[in-house]
């Protein structure tokens, strides 16, 4: 996500610059009062209308989307087949120390239930609890960037009329009309690639993301409760699929014992037999 995110930005940033060089002096697209006019405007509007803590919860979120590592389908799946053979060989209490071992908050919370005993239906619940609500923190983030891309072209217009205004102002005066264009062309300029080239992107990521969250979030309940269910991982492994495209799942059939091998996962009493036997070896 980190390298596609920096070559986008920079692609798109000289594309830009070319573009600028090809028309003109590049330093014809730079102006102070227009920056500050955009600019001032919209931090102004934003701080008017959300709270401070939003904006920073906004802050945390974007930076979470671009820097934190996107965590595929098939990983969930394979972890979740684990956890079941797992529970299987050594019974439920066995994943108790998976769960700490995880480090993923959902998939770490759905564990606490299955641990704990908690029935079928009230796994569901918290988990469908847990995942509505995630999704409305994260709609609410991206309608704050939706709304922050809408301030950018306004006060690029704004910026434009105040440029016309002292163009209109000093008629008849060459400098004064040399100095007011640039500010009322710059200002509705700066005030798209704000919007565009930033916050709808900003919010499209978390978009993205979010969608991408829900997805595994909804596979880690399925397994987690057909873990609970006790059934066969071979069936589990068909069920989580299903949430995977044709092209991402596997075309073989893979039985119990091939998924156990492909795990390592032994049994308790396999590990004191190999145990045993490793100690028998180094006796003789």
């Amino acid at each position: 996500m980190k390298n596609k995110t920096r070559i986008g930005f920079i692609l798109g940033l000289a594309l830009f610059v070319i573009g600028f060089i090809i028309n003109g002096n590049l330093s014809l697209y730079f102006n102070t009062s227009g920056i500050l006019i955009v600019a001032g405007g919209v931090v102004a509007a934003s701080l008017l209308s959300f709270k401070f803590e939003q904006l920073r919860i906004v802050m945390k979120v974007i930076s979470s989307a671009y820097k934190k590592p996107i965590i595929k389908e098939t990983e969930i799946i394979n972890i979740l087949i684990d956890l079941s053979i797992r529970s299987r060989i050594d019974g439920i209490l066995s994943l108790q120390q998976k769960e700490n071992e995880t480090t993923i908050l959902f998939l770490r919370r759905a564990l606490a239930c299955l641990v704990d005993g908690y029935r079928i239906e009230q796994i569901r619940d918290i988990l469908n609890t847990e995942m509505y609500f995630f999704k409305l923190r994260r709609e609410d983030s991206e309608r704050v960037l939706r709304t922050i891309a809408d301030f950018c072209p306004a006060f690029g217009l704004i910026g434009s009329v105040v440029g016309l205004i002292a163009m209109l102002g000093g008629v008849g005066d060459t400098s004064i009309i040399l100095k007011s264009i640039p500010i009322a062309l710059t200002s509705t300029l700066y005030g798209l690639l704000l919007s565009n080239f930033f916050f709808l992107p900003f919010a499209a990521t978390i978009k993205e993301r979010t969608n991408h969250e829900l997805l595994l979030q909804k596979i880690i309940m399925e397994g987690v409760i057909a873990i609970d269910s006790e059934i066969n991982p071979v069936i589990l492994k068909v069920k989580l699929e299903s949430f995977l495209t044709p092209s991402e799942r596997e075309p073989e059939f893979i039985s119990y014992s091939k998924l156990k091998e492909r795990f390592k996962i032994e049994s308790e009493a396999e590990a004191e037999a190999e145990a045993e036997r490793s100690i028998r070896i180094q006796d003789i």
